[in-house]
C-alpha cells in the first residue's frame, strides 16, 4: 500500500500537470485550426508524423532504458552506479539526436517534394530538426525523474514548455504569418521549437541539481556493465520503434493519396485528414491524460516488484490498472457519445468534427487500455514483444490504408483505425495474461460499467429534457458532463462495480497514516500465491 500511495501521489501530481497542458492544449488545436484552416491542419499532420518518425530515431528507447536500469540498479543496493549509467545515457542520446537532426534537414528537400508532394512544408520539416539533439537529452532526465518518483520536476518542464509553446505560436500566428500555409506552419514549428529549447535549460538544471543531491559521483565506480546493459535494453526497443513509426509515417503520408485517389480534391483530401486528426482525435485522446501519467508510473513500480519477484504485487497491480482503466474509459466514451454532437459543435462549428467524435468515441476503452497494458508489459520486461504487436499493427494498418481508402474514401481510414486498435489491444493484452497469469473480471470489470454509462446518458438526457432551457454554449455542455458523470458514479457503485472493497482500497490512497486502515491485502488478486515481500521503494525525495 505504501507503494501504491507514491504511485497514486505521482500519478496525480502528473494528471494534474497533464490535464492542465491538454486542457490549454485543446483550447490551443482549436484556435489554431480555427485560424489556419482544416487545410493547413492537414498538412501541420503530415509534418508531424515525418517529425514523429525523426524524433523516434533520435531518442532510440532511452526513456525507457534510463526508468528500468536506474531503478533496477536502486533496488538491487547499487546506487553508486548511477551517475556513470545516467552519462553513458546521456552521450548514447546525444549521438541519436544529432543523428537524427542531420537526416532529417538533409532529407527535408526529397520528402516534401516526393512524399507530402507540397512544397510550402519545406522549411518548417527543416526547423524541426534543430531541437531533436535537446529532446533527446530530455528523454534521459524524464526517464530518470520517472525512475527515482520526482515526478514534479519532470511537471514542471512539461508545463513550462507548453506554456511557451502557445505564447510563442500565438504570437507568430498574430505577427507574423498572415494568410499564406507557408507562414502559417513556420510560425507553428518556429513557436514550438523555442518553447522547447528553454524547456530543455530548465529540465538540464533542475536534472543537474538532483542527480549531483541524491546520486554523486564517485571515483572508481565502473558502469561499463550497467552502459551495456543500458543498450541491451534500448536497441530492441529502438529498432523495432524505428520499424512501427517508419510504417506509421507510411501510413500518414498514404492517408491523403489515398482520398484524392478516391475522388477528392487536393484540398478537400487534407482538411478531412485535419479535421480527424487535428480536430476529432485531440478531444477522443484528451482524457486519456489520467491514463498516460498512471501508466508512466508502472514501468519502475513493477520493474521493482520483477526484480524482488514479487508475483502477487505484480497481479494486484494489474488488476487494479485494468479494473480502473476500464471504468475510466467506458465512462468517458459514453459520455462522449452521448454529448458528440454539442461538444463538435461548440469546438469546432461548421465542421463534421462532431460525426468523427461519435464514430471514434466507442474506441477509447480499447485504445486507453492498451495504452496502460503496454506500459504493464514494458515494466515487466517484455518490452521487445510489446514492440513485435506494435509492428505488425502499424503493418496492417499500412496495408488497409493502401487498400481501403483510395476505394471507400475516409470510411477506409476510419475501418482501418478500429481494425489495427482492436488487433494490437487483443494481442497485448493476451500476452499480459500469459506472462502474469492475471483472471480478468469481464462482468465487474466491462458489462457493469457499459450498463452504467448507458443509464448515464439517458438519464442525464431524460433530466435535460425536463428544463425549459438546457443551454447549448460551452458552460452548458460543460455542465450536462458533470451530470452525466455523477449519474455514472452512482450507478457504477450502486452495480457493484466498484464494491466496497475498491471504495476502501481507494481511501487508503488519501490517508497519511495506514493505521485504522481497512484491511486490502494484495492476495485479494491471487490467492492462492505466498505473501509477496515488502516494496523497496525509491524515496520521492
Amino acid at each position: 500500500m505504501k507503494q501504491a500511495k507514491q504511485i497514486f501521489r505521482d500519478a496525480l501530481l502528473l494528471t494534474g500537470a497533464a490535464l492542465l497542458m491538454r486542457t490549454v492544449g485543446v483550447w490551443f488545436q482549436i484556435a489554431i485550426s480555427n485560424r489556419a484552416g482544416a487545410e493547413a491542419m492537414g498538412l501541420f499532420s503530415l509534418m508531424s508524423g515525418v517529425y514523429g518518425f525523426a524524433l523516434t530515431l533520435a531518442t532510440s528507447g532511452i526513456h525507457l532504458g534510463v526508468t528500468r536500469m536506474v531503478t533496477e540498479t536502486v533496488s538491487r543496493g547499487r546506487s553508486d552506479r548511477v551517475p556513470g549509467l545516467l552519462r553513458r545515457a546521456a552521450f548514447f542520446a546525444l549521438f541519436f539526436g544529432c543523428l537524427s537532426a542531420v537526416l532529417l534537414a538533409l532529407s527535408a528537400g526529397g520528402i516534401s517534394r516526393y512524399w507530402i508532394k507540397d512544397g510550402r512544408v519545406l522549411t518548417s520539416l527543416r526547423l524541426f530538426a534543430v531541437t531533436l539533439p535537446l529532446l533527446s537529452l530530455s528523454s534521459v532526465f524524464g526517464g530518470y525523474f520517472t525512475a527515482v518518483r520526482r515526478s514534479a520536476k519532470s511537471a514542471a518542464g512539461q508545463v513550462c514548455e507548453q506554456g511557451l509553446r502557445i505564447g510563442f505560436c500565438m504570437y507568430l500566428l498574430a505577427f507574423f504569418a498572415g494568410n499564406e500555409t507557408e507562414r502559417i506552419l513556420v510560425a507553428l514549428v518556429l513557436g514550438g521549437a523555442l518553447a522547447e529549447t528553454l524547456s530543455f535549460l530548465l529540465e538540464l538544471a533542475l536534472y543537474l541539481t538532483d542527480r549531483h543531491k541524491h546520486f554523486p559521483a564517485k571515483k572508481g565506480v565502473s558502469s561499463a556493465a550497467e552502459g551495456r546493459e543500458l543498450v541491451r535494453i534500448t536497441l530492441p526497443v529502438a529498432l523495432t520503434t524505428y520499424a512501427r513509426s517508419g510504417l506509421i509515417t507510411l501510413e500518414h503520408v498514404l492517408i491523403p493519396e489515398g482520398l484524392r485517389n478516391s475522388g477528392s480534391t487536393h484540398a478537400a483530401a487534407l482538411a478531412a485528414y485535419g479535421s480527424i486528426q487535428s480536430m476529432a482525435l485531440p478531444i477522443i485522446l484528451y482524457p486519456a491524460a489520467i491514463i498516460v501519467s498512471f501508466s508512466g508510473l508502472l514501468i519502475p513500480a513493477l520493474a521493482e516488484s520483477r526484480v524482488l519477484k514479487s508475483h502477487t504485487r505484480i497481479r494486484y497491480m494489474i488488476s487494479r490498472v485494468w479494473h480502473f482503466s476500464l471504468l475510466f474509459s467506458i465512462g468517458v466514451a459514453g459520455i462522449l457519445v452521448c454529448f458528440s454532437g454539442e461538444l463538435g459543435a461548440v469546438l469546432y462549428p461548421g465542421t463534421d468534427t462532431a460525426k468523427y467524435l461519435r464514430i471514434l468515441a466507442p474506441l477509447i476503452p480499447i485504445m486507453y487500455v492498451d495504452t496502460a497494458t503496454d506500459a504493464m508489459l514494458k515494466g515487466l520486461g517484455e518490452q521487445f514483444r510489446s514492440m513485435i504487436i506494435n509492428i505488425a499493427d502499424a503493418g496492417l494498418s499500412v496495408l488497409l490504408v493502401w487498400i481501403l481508402v483510395p476505394k471507400f474514401g475516409i470510411v477506409g481510414y476510419l475501418v482501418t483505425i478500429y481494425i489495427s486498435e482492436l488487433f494490437n489491444t487483443v494481442l497485448s493484452i493476451h500476452r499480459l495474461l500469459v506472462v502474469s497469469k492475471t483472471t480478468p473480471k469481464v462482468l465487474k470489470w466491462v458489462y457493469l460499467p457499459l450498463a452504467s454509462v448507458i443509464g448515464a446518458s439517458f438519464a442525464a438526457r431524460g433530466v435535460l429534457s425536463l428544463l425549459p432551457d438546457p443551454g447549448s454554449g460551452k458552460l452548458a455542455v460543460c455542465l450536462h458532463i458533470l451530470l452525466a458523470t455523477g449519474f455514472y458514479l452512482l450507478f457504477v457503485t450502486l452495480s457493484g462495480s466498484v464494491g466496497k472493497e475498491e471504495r476502501a482500497w481507494i481511501g487508503t490512497l488519501f490517508r497519511k497514516s495506514e493505521r485504522n486502515a481497512p484491511a486490502v491485502t494484495e492476495t485479494a488478486a491471487a490467492p492462492a500465491d505466498p505473501p509477496a515481500p515488502p516494496a523497496t521503494s525509491l524515496k520521492a525525495g
